[in-house]
């Protein structure tokens, strides 16, 4: 996906100016607190973890503070939402947070930058990207992990061809209506793109909002 080339509907990434750089998203507010109940089972004590995707910088700062024995490596392809990572972090005052870093990772090749990670985490990205896009994403994601590590997926999917709810096929069809080539996926298709990555997935974690938290370990 090159940088920032998408045309979203306005509701895809709904994000407020806070104050001075820090942009503050009500969806992440929302569920990051629940998104940190449902990761604790799948957390190391210790470790390195990589957040694709990170957007305003909300949901980073939050992990950090649950999660003290690891060490966040936030990242965003959008200045704006560097910029914003890096005014949260700094006032967060979570000294187990790296300065944010400029990654697109619909874009094969990243995997070596971002080695040796324990825990991969991305968030509400693939169904604002397209099918090949989400394989990238996720291919290289498994490049990245290391062995035993766990990669976290959060967001709306369908179940089969089904969706979760009415609200579900409404944004869905905004998305497409934005660009054909994006929006839901089932969570079954993604598993299978986990086991053809080599990934072992858990079941699916049931989430507010008709979300799941997809989860796979590596070997």
């Amino acid at each position: 996906m090159p940088k920032n080339s998408r045309k979203l509907p306005p509701t895809a990434s709904i994000a407020h100016l806070e104050s001075g750089e820090k942009l503050s998203a009500p969806s992440a507010l929302r569920n990051r607190g629940a998104i940190v109940q449902a990761m604790r089972p799948f957390m190391p004590a210790t470790g390195s973890a990589l957040e694709i995707a990170s957007g305003t910088g909300e949901h980073v700062v939050h992990y950090a503070a649950a999660f003290e024995g690891i060490i966040w490596q936030p990242t965003e392809l959008a200045d704006d939402r560097l910029a914003s990572i890096a005014a949260w972090c700094g006032e967060s005052g979570q000294r187990n947070i790296l300065a944010p870093k400029f990654l697109n990772a619909a874009i094969s090749g990243w995997a070596g930058g971002f080695a040796a990670q324990n825990v991969i985490i991305l968030s509400n990205l693939l169904h604002l990207i397209s099918q090949s896009e989400a394989e990238t994403v996720l291919n290289e994601a498994t490049k990245a992990l290391a062995a035993g590590g766990v990669l976290l997926v959060y967001g709306p999917f369908l179940r089969g061809g089904a969706f979760a709810g009415a609200a579900d096929q409404r944004f869905h069809e905004s998305l497409r209506a934005s660009d054909p080539d994006i929006g839901y996926k089932s969570f079954q298709a993604i598993q299978g793109l986990f086991a053809a990555s080599g990934l072992a997935a858990a079941d699916p974690v049931e989430m507010p909002a008709n979300n799941l938290l997809l989860v796979a370990h590596k070997p």
